[in-house]
């Protein structure tokens, strides 16, 4: 039986996880007492004993942990920004070229950014197909419900009375430095950052990431841009779709509780939009995460997921 402890297990991912590896058979969930949470030396203990560690911690927090384990046993995969990047870590995007079996050999995954998730599945494809330029200079905006932002977030937004404030949606990262670029431009494929603009609004999950493209950005018409996203998307996890949603919308919501990713694209040869659709909570955190758990234990990536 394969023993899994998730470090941090009362956060919003951390808690995801949890309720959705508790009636697994496969594995047996490793448990810490509320007094000795943040003991170091007991949580020590605990990951040293685990096949799999999920850290669900904030960054500074996740570094820490990682190096509590001692032994070259022990698979960690960490759900915060901290080792996207790091040198020794497997990036645990397993749809992106040659990623699944890395992984399956890796004792330390970063799990992506829903954000980023969503950015990388739209453009790595297109750069691996030539379709665009490794120096070209892209737009993207994504929009994501308040779970996204922990439960400090999630508090505000469910307070009895909404502040008016809440009501519309609000842009940030207005330095246009947030912390899921490096990660973005890595995996990418592209050697500058987009100009990246998140956007969260009044509804509990679900994201919906769009590109835009003009027709010379691209060394191709939409119908190739279509060819190339459909043959990347893996048709189970990972769909490619080519209709929106009632009456010509797509709601950002459409695969809230999802774990599936659907990509489209829209417009004409002169004016396109990519299009990734998900439920930040599902194949942008948690579901992620058991994705790639399930590829290190040799399972089939979706099982226990729900697409």
């Amino acid at each position: 039986m394969i023993k899994v402890f998730i470090d941090g297990s009362q956060g919003t991912t951390g808690l995801r996880i949890h309720e959705r590896l508790g009636s697994r058979k496969d594995i047996t969930l490793q448990k810490i007492g509320e007094e000795d949470r943040k003991d170091p030396a007991v949580r020590a203990g605990i990951m040293d004993d685990s096949d799999i560690v999920f850290l669900c911690l904030p960054d500074a927090a996740a570094k820490e942990a990682a190096g509590l384990v001692k032994n070259d046993r022990t698979v960690i995969i960490d759900t915060s920004t901290a080792h996207r990047t790091a040198e020794g870590w497997t990036y645990g995007f397993p749809e992106l070229c040659g990623m699944k079996e890395k992984i399956a050999a890796s004792k330390r995954i970063a799990n992506p950014g829903c954000h980023a998730s969503g950015y990388i599945a739209l453009v790595n494809p297109l750069v691996e197909a030539g379709l665009i330029k490794k120096d070209a200079l892209l737009t993207c905006f994504s929009l994501t419900g308040y779970s996204g932002g922990g439960k400090k977030m999630i508090g505000q937004y469910e307070e009895p009375e909404l502040k008016d404030s809440l009501l519309a949606p609000r842009q940030y990262g207005l330095t246009l430095t947030h912390k899921h670029l490096p990660e973005m431009v890595m995996y990418g494929g592209l050697s500058t950052a987009p100009v990246f603009c998140p956007i969260v609004s009044s509804y509990y999950s679900g994201m919906q990431v769009t590109v835009s493209l003009f027709k010379d950005m691209a060394n191709g018409g939409i119908s190739d841009i279509k060819d190339a996203l459909n043959d990347f998307a893996d048709g189970k996890i990972i769909v490619y779709r080519d209709d929106p949603d009632e009456n010509g919308f797509l709601s950002a919501g459409g695969l809230s509780g999802s774990d599936r990713m659907e990509l489209s694209v829209y417009g004409n040869d002169d004016r396109m939009i990519l299009v990734s659709r998900f439920d930040n909570l599902g194949k942008g955190a948690s579901g992620a995460a058991i994705e790639n758990m399930n590829i290190v234990m040799g399972q089939d990536p979706a099982f226990g997921l729900d697409i």
